[in-house]
């Protein structure tokens, strides 16, 4: 009996314990949504909601005071554009328990000391705009705030460390002084004139060598390209001519006024930026891009000025709500929309800029282009009235400008458009563009139309697209694809291996296995045998075989792209048999692809994916075949540049994963032998983990690799860096001896050398270190010391002058 009563007794604790954890619970999560929540739509005031939520958080400070410390620090960084809120809340709160806004203070500093150790730049970036506006706020003093700003403008003055390092840190004090201007100016003008001249005097000085190989268009008419830190310069200036006013930022504390200014002040904690490491990463500097003009939008809302501070703010706020919501495009469509202030501004057209400069921003996009294509979709369809109609004219001046623009937004440009048009029918105001086809091929207009109607046809079918555009466009209609096969039954009997090739295909379609299809190649003669007649050299591989093969294969799967993935696979051994990893034996692969299948890019960009991951032909040979006198006529399309780039990244996602491999082996061994980097806690981690997955472990065991195993790893790891070093020395090479042999010819034959063909020819060679940036940069010194010499032209040399730039 006594035992039942301490049970029942246990029992009633365990549940009432249960029971207070989960009130509490529920307490932290009805705090977190009511900040989180706050500044939404309400039937109240900001205001008054603002007030009675600081009530609630200073009624639970004693029992909460970390959670409500963490939920406002990742508020303050996670939802920029409610920065103001946020800080209104913390000075009431500061106000209201002054020993709380000392430790937010601090937490907060540890954030921005973490987030510049570990390279989050917009994190930190965050956290300053944060803590300027928490001067208005009267939590902060002004003097810690121009404290922080030199520590970060002292940067500048590091003379080993790179541009980018410098750059980014005094972005970080620019992008904040639209929140604290004002306050600065009224209370320490002086010191606000000090640092915008410490600001102004490194901004002139700044190497600006990278800007070129940023811009979207090489013309700067009809508007200029300003690089990033630049143009907030100007806007930061007319912000002071304008006695530090804005009309964007909603400013809520300010009718908390007397409340606020009567609360004591807290100082940052020293913050040194930390010293620079070859290790850290940084951002790009990039172009800001501008499409619209005032004049370009219609009666209403004007548009701000490229140099008004607000238009800076709109387009962050903008960039922000992509960022925010661009994996689920319904709702980001929505939010842009929705945005707070679009009854003073063309909203549209502001949208459609900003999609476009993301979409556009280089080196690359920040997200996949299928998200941008989506999202105007969406946007078409939620504003049917006036988006479409935005979208067409933003086409039009894109189309207009297009002579001068960069050849990756060109190719952007035509995936998105094609893409776009499929989603409405392929219907255009095509007669609008009638005189290009009065144009050369290579003119970029002309090779805008041919690759959009290329596209279209992925998307749909050659005779839809012959349908929907107007006769003067045949000449730029893709031809019907069709397979061209060198030894067609019908044909006569005149090529070489003809009859082989029929016993071929009757051996494949009574499904012969590859050792009977060898035996039929066997009978084939090599040709190379009488080259070498005088020679005891054994011809390496028979070009008759892969010929015959090759073409029959290829034939035989022509019906669809899995038919011919299908006999790639099955006769896999055929084709290790006869190409034996010659790399002449291998373009040859190639070269009989493009015989058969020139009339249908994509086929041939599937195909040459598939000799890749079959490992048929490696991806130096693929390099050498595109550069190669074959490929002559089709040297500026680009599907051309599609397969290129395919793969070379292909061969850096091959390195990357054994770079991966080998260094989980490597901490694998340390962990073996009891020495890892951070000895007994790592030693202490890994027992723990031992002990608490001991049964899973034996269930599953997993051998940790041995030295040897490991030396094996990093061969492979060396000999595929070697080959990706090999890949981009090749493909460099190749490029450096096209344009100087094109210089020099146009030299002899007195003639201008800046053709279509050269700027096409160039914009590639930029767009491939563009597009590789990470990959290119390892061996950025060895490309220096061996092909982008100083005797080179520098016209050449300028291309590789802008992408080392880019970090210098």
């Amino acid at each position: 009996m006594s035992r039942r009563k301490y049970d029942d007794t246990g029992e009633y604790d365990n549940r009432e314990r249960k029971r207070r954890r989960t009130d509490a619970v529920e307490i932290e999560d009805r705090l977190e949504s009511l900040i989180i929540r706050v500044g939404e739509k309400s039937t109240s005031s900001l205001e008054s909601n603002l007030e009675g939520l600081a009530s609630v958080l200073e009624a639970d400070i004693n029992n909460y005071r970390n959670k409500i410390l963490n939920i406002l620090s990742e508020c303050a960084v996670k939802m920029p554009e409610k920065t103001t809120i946020y800080t209104t809340l913390v000075g009431l709160l500061n106000a209201k328990n002054y020993i709380f806004g000392g430790e937010f203070v601090d937490l907060m500093a540890r954030k921005l000391k973490d987030a510049l150790k570990s390279c989050m730049w917009k994190t930190a970036r965050y956290v300053v705009r944060f803590f300027a506006d928490l001067v208005n706020c009267h939590v902060i003093s002004t003097n810690s705030l121009l404290q922080l700003y030199h520590s970060f403008l002292d940067t500048a003055n590091e003379d080993s460390a790179p541009q980018v390092r410098s750059d980014t840190y005094i972005y970080a004090v620019l992008s904040s002084l639209p929140w604290v201007g004002r306050e600065l100016y009224e209370k320490k003008e002086q010191d606000l004139e000090k640092l915008l001249k410490h600001i102004e005097i490194y901004v002139n000085k700044r190497s600006r060598k990278h800007v070129a190989g940023l811009r979207v268009w090489r013309s700067d008419s009809p508007h200029p390209q300003e690089e990033y830190l630049n143009c907030l310069w100007a806007q930061i200036c007319k912000l002071r001519q304008d006695m530090w006013q804005e009309k964007h930022i909603a400013r809520p504390y300010v009718a908390f006024d007397q409340v606020l200014c009567e609360a004591l002040q807290h100082s940052i904690p020293a913050i040194t930026p930390p010293p620079h490491s070859p290790d850290n990463t940084y951002p790009f500097p990039w172009v800001v891009f501008r499409l619209f003009a005032y004049t370009d939008c219609p009666e209403g809302p004007i548009l701000p000025g490229a140099h008004s501070i607000e238009r800076y703010l709109i387009e962050e706020h903008l960039h922000n709500i992509i960022k925010q919501f661009h994996l689920e495009r319904k709702q980001c469509a929505a939010f842009l929309l929705d945005f707070p202030l679009k009854q003073k501004i063309p909203l549209e057209y502001v949208i459609v800029e900003v999609l476009l400069a993301e979409m556009f921003h280089l080196p690359s996009s920040r997200y996949l282009h299928i998200a941008y294509g989506s999202l105007f979709i969406e946007l078409c369809k939620l504003q049917p009235a006036t988006m479409p109609q935005v979208l067409a004219q933003a086409v039009e001046l894109l189309f207009e400008r297009i002579d001068t623009m960069n050849t990756c937004c060109h190719d952007r440009f035509v995936s998105w458009f094609a893409y776009h048009l499929s989603n409405f029918q392929f219907k255009w105001s095509w007669d609008d563009w009638i005189d290009t086809s009065q144009l050369p091929v290579d003119h970029p207009r002309a090779k805008f139309v041919i690759e959009v109607l290329q596209r279209c046809m992925r998307l749909s079918y050659q005779q839809r697209v012959a349908e929907v555009v107007p006769e003067q466009f045949d000449c730029f209609v893709p031809a019907k694809p069709r397979v061209v096969f060198r030894y067609d039954p019908d044909v006569g009997a005149e090529e070489s291996g003809w009859e082989t090739a029929q016993q071929l295909i009757a051996c494949i379609r009574k499904k012969a296995s590859p050792d009977e299809v060898l035996k039929v190649l066997d009978g084939i003669n090599n040709p190379l045998r009488g080259e070498l007649a005088g020679d005891e050299m054994t011809p390496p591989y028979n070009p008759l075989q892969i010929q015959v093969f090759v073409q029959t294969i290829l034939y035989l799967g022509s019906k669809s792209f899995s038919h011919s993935f299908a006999g790639i696979t099955k006769f896999l051994p055929v084709f290790e048999a006869i190409v034996v990893g010659d790399g002449e034996a291998q373009m040859l692969v190639l070269k009989e692809m493009h015989a058969m299948w020139q009339s249908h890019q994509l086929m041939m960009v599937v195909l040459v994916d598939k000799f890749l991951r079959t490992k048929v032909v490696q991806c130096a040979s693929v390099a050498n075949w595109i550069f190669s006198k074959e490929m002559e006529a089709d040297f500026t399309k680009s599907y051309v540049w599609e397969i290129l780039h395919s793969t070379i990244r292909k061969m850096s996602k091959h390195v990357a994963r054994l770079q991966k491999d080998m260094h989980d082996s490597r901490d694998s061994h340390r962990r073996r032998r009891g020495t890892g980097g951070t000895g007994d806690t790592r030693r202490a981690s890994d027992e723990s983990e031992s002990n608490s997955e001991n049964s899973s472990d034996e269930d599953n065991p997993r051998p940790r690799p041995t030295e040897e195993e490991i030396e094996r790893m990093e061969e492979k790891l060396e000999a595929a860096q070697a080959d990706q070093k090999n890949l981009f020395l090749i493909i460099f090479q190749r490029f450096i001896m096209l344009l100087s042999e094109h210089m020099v010819r146009c030299d002899t034959d007195g003639r201008d050398f800046d053709t279509h063909w050269y700027r096409w020819t160039v914009g590639r060679l930029q767009q491939i270190f563009m597009l590789h940036n990470n990959q290119v940069e390892r061996y950025g010194q060895t490309l220096n010391t061996l092909l982008f010499t100083q005797d080179l032209d520098l016209h050449i040399l300028d291309i590789f002058s802008q992408f080392m730039a880019l970090r210098a």
